[in-house]
């Protein structure tokens, strides 16, 4: 006779298969209660205090008199200055919060530029609850990266990692003091590395989604070994608060920018003085490349490396000393980490064909070089545009010999589908110089159809390409 599992029986065991998951399940997640332990001592709270001139006059109601702070959320600043016109603004003490970590004995904190922006005292409070004066050493807007001194012993240095050898899915953790909760403790995981952000050019950022906070910049993110990896700067949002996308500064590059700044008081970086663009699948087409990558030269600033060094409007930079520049946005960061100086290798496309150019990449400016630009007629049918004559001051200008101003752009046509605009300047088109609108008739009739054919063009001051498809007539 059969013996039956009792109902019980089958419950039971399923109970102890679910405790048996959970174990091994527990078993495969982090625990960072050891890291937090050892690295918590050298995270730091900073606060700053700053005085502004306020740029409003104090709230006045009639008579002059100063009214509550209540009464201009009804009324606004709709009540009139007191006699003898507007008041002058009062100063303001403004403060703010945010974190950062110790990394030498010495007393030598790392944070983010814009913790510390225009502070006028910096006050360090460490996790013994001493809190100290600090020194700004040094700044580097492009990088976001600051360093402190503080005068105290008894500092315990965090350990640091290696940057260049991270990879996508590893934990990692982050403490701070998000929205002044000191040393809060958040986890996840590496989203991307390599990450471009808008204005942010010279840094690879490492994109995780660790929750981060205002409050949290400037802190460290560490991996499981303890290391400091990077330092918490950005995040992504549309509420003002976390939405699971958050940005950190490879250590690796925050250290190369605190060296220099305790070394020598500033950051120098290599500079080629060129103005770069994406490389689109229609202008890969264009320019005779199998796939849209590297960095175009959509211009060149006349004084500088690039131009001197023989490199060219339109050629495509594809390695740099073996290096290869997967896009327009890689290409900053090999050379803004290149001493200025140093020779360069480059592997470069130009009129289809690979070639090899060495450059001595130079200083970068104190002040940014900026070509500026301003905005009898003619008529090109094939194009779908009007184009009119420049005058020659306009030319001298921009530095051009030639080319032709864009006045009208029929929407429908060839022109309007590469994405020129009334106002561009035309300069080239298929690597040949566009000199007047009666020689543009004329290469225009040359064209190929379906074939993408590069036109380089002037807009708002910039030079850039773009990529011209005819159709067959």
């Amino acid at each position: 006779m059969k013996r039956m599992i009792r109902p019980l029986s089958v419950w039971m065991l399923l109970a102890v298969s679910l405790l048996a998951w959970q174990s091994a399940s527990a078993q495969e997640l982090p625990d960072f209660t050891v890291l937090v332990e050892e690295a918590a001592p050298g995270v730091v709270n900073i606060s700053t205090t700053r005085t502004v001139q306020s740029r409003e006059a104090p709230f006045q109601g009639f008579g002059g008199q100063e009214l509550p702070e209540i009464f201009r959320h009804f009324f606004g600043d709709r009540f009139p200055a007191p006699p003898g016109g507007q008041a002058p603004g009062r100063p303001e003490e403004r403060q703010s919060l945010g974190s950062g970590f110790i990394i030498s004995d010495e007393g030598y904190i790392l944070t983010n530029a814009h913790v510390v922006d225009g502070a006028d005292e910096i006050l360090v409070r460490l996790n013994d609850r001493r809190e100290l004066q600090a020194e700004l050493v040094g700044s580097d807007e492009r990088t976001d990266v600051a360093l402190l001194k503080v005068d105290a012993e008894d500092l315990p240095p965090l350990k640091l990692g290696d940057s260049d050898t991270l990879r996508v899915g590893e934990w990692v953790a982050a403490i701070g003091s998000p929205f002044g909760f000191d040393y809060s403790v958040t986890a996840g995981i590496i989203s991307a590395i390599d990450r471009t952000l808008p204005r942010d050019a010279y840094v690879p950022f490492i994109q995780t989604d660790v929750a981060i906070n205002p409050g949290n910049s400037g802190g460290p993110l560490f991996n499981l070994d303890g290391e400091v990896i990077g330092i918490n700067s950005q995040i992504f949002t549309r509420s003002g608060g976390f939405m699971g996308l958050s940005f950190a500064i490879p250590i690796n590059v925050a250290m190369d920018v605190a060296d220099q700044l305790r070394d020598d008081g500033q950051v120098r970086r290599g500079w080629l003085g060129v103005m770069i663009q994406p490389v689109s699948r229609d202008l890969a087409e264009s320019f005779g490349m199998e796939s849209p990558s590297g960095a175009l030269i959509a211009d060149l600033d006349p004084e500088g490396p690039a131009a001197r060094d023989g490199l060219q409007a339109g050629d495509v930079i594809l390695e740099v000393d073996g290096s290869r520049v997967h896009d327009s946005s890689t290409l900053p960061r090999l050379i803004g980490r290149t001493a200025p100086g140093s020779d360069v290798a480059l592997e470069l496309m130009r009129d289809g064909e690979r070639r090899q150019l060495t450059i001595t990449v130079g200083d970068w400016p104190d002040a940014e070089r900026a070509t500026a630009s301003r905005p009898q007629e003619s008529r090109q049918d094939r194009l779908g545009i009007s184009v009119g004559e420049l005058e020659r001051a306009e030319r001298e200008q921009i530095g051009i010999e030639g080319g032709v101003r864009v006045r009208e752009v029929d929407p429908s046509g060839a022109a309007a589908a590469a994405g020129i605009r009334p106002g561009d300047i035309l300069v080239s088109i298929d690597h040949q110089a566009v000199n007047d609108s009666d020689q543009l008739v004329e290469m225009v009739g040359e064209l190929p159809a379906d074939r993408a054919v590069p036109v380089r063009l002037f807009r708002d001051g910039r030079s850039m390409f773009v990529a011209l498809r005819l159709s067959a007539e």
